[in-house]
């Protein structure tokens, strides 16, 4: 039963920081397309959009900042790259843009930290 609640504990706090995110990206310019994006392929936290630019981005809260970076994985972030081809392959008038897969990083009492261009496929 314990386990059953720290998973629901880690999923608000989860949805919690995705909303901070959002709201943080919208401050900055960014239209925010899609949030959860789940496929059979993985799952994408955030597509945003800037001008020419289509991000996708995997949102992350750990204790430190340096936990959170080290939270996205080699695994994760190949199927997040396997969601996003699902996600633009079903979204034809996105193909023109450059697609970027972004990280934001959370930490207690600290703003996000968007990391540009975290990875590349």
């Amino acid at each position: 039963m314990a386990e059953r609640a720290q998973r629901r504990a880690a999923w608000r706090l989860g949805k919690r920081a995705e909303t901070l995110c959002v709201w943080w990206l919208r401050l900055r310019g960014w239209r925010i397309l899609a949030r959860r994006i789940a496929t059979p392929m993985g799952e994408i936290d955030i597509v945003a959009r800037r001008g020419g630019v289509l991000a996708m981005i995997e949102v992350k809260v750990r204790p430190t900042l340096a936990e959170a970076a080290e939270a996205v994985s080699p695994r994760q972030r190949l199927r997040i790259r396997r969601a996003a081809e699902a996600f633009l392959g079903a979204r034809p008038g996105l193909a023109g843009l450059t697609v970027r897969f972004d990280a934001m990083l959370l930490a207690p009492r600290r703003l996000p930290v968007h990391i540009v261009d975290a990875w590349r496929e």
